[in-house]
């Protein structure tokens, strides 16, 4: 057991954290200016995110295809023939979203309205049923946030599908920046 004592005039090595705290609050300004120059071009960031999307279907259905030729325990019971299609499905999915992207948007963008409204529904539900106790009226906000947003996605569908994806992921890259400077002032006052 050799400890060496520290001296009072020895600093103890600092928290990563704290240490860090120059970098986070860069990496957030970084996601805040990506993610207002994203409210900027929000038609161009949903083509460019489907088309990412028809990407990875197409590459994971390739991968699919290798791995169902591969396997050799897919001889039995059929098995190999609906890894086989599955792949197929993967990979004609992905042709498609990339060949069609501003359709492939499109019907992305009712998906998400649909559950929006699914949501936006089961939260209101939710509430009454939690009513009178503590928070029920923030849940019901929440579903009626949920119902609006619902709304005026379908009220300017289909030609919201070409904006609404590019403008979630936008948004999304201005919270998450800004939470990061949050993050980072707090580390440099503590530190």
């Amino acid at each position: 057991m050799n400890s060496t004592p520290t001296t009072s005039t020895e600093k103890a090595p600092a928290s990563p954290e704290k240490a860090d705290w120059g970098w986070i609050l860069a990496l957030g300004v970084l996601f805040l200016v990506m993610g207002l120059v994203g409210l900027g071009m929000t038609v161009a960031l949903t083509l460019t995110s489907i088309l990412f999307l028809g990407a990875f279907l197409t590459v994971g259905g390739v991968f699919q295809l290798v791995a169902a030729l591969r396997n050799p325990q897919a001889k039995e019971g059929g098995e190999r023939v609906l890894e086989f299609l599955l792949a197929l499905l993967y990979v004609a999915a992905g042709l498609w979203v990339m060949a069609n992207p501003a359709m492939a948007s499109m019907v992305a963008t009712a998906a998400i309205a649909g559950l929006l409204g699914g949501l936006g529904f089961l939260r209101i539900l939710a509430a009454f049923r939690r009513r009178p106790r503590s928070g029920w009226g923030w849940l019901l906000a929440a579903g009626i946030t949920s119902l609006v947003l619902a709304g005026l996605i379908l009220a300017q569908w289909p030609l919201s599908g070409l904006w609404v994806i590019g403008l979630f992921i936008a948004v999304e890259m201005i919270f998450h920046g800004w939470a990061y400077i949050v993050l980072a002032l707090a580390l440099r006052r503590a530190g």
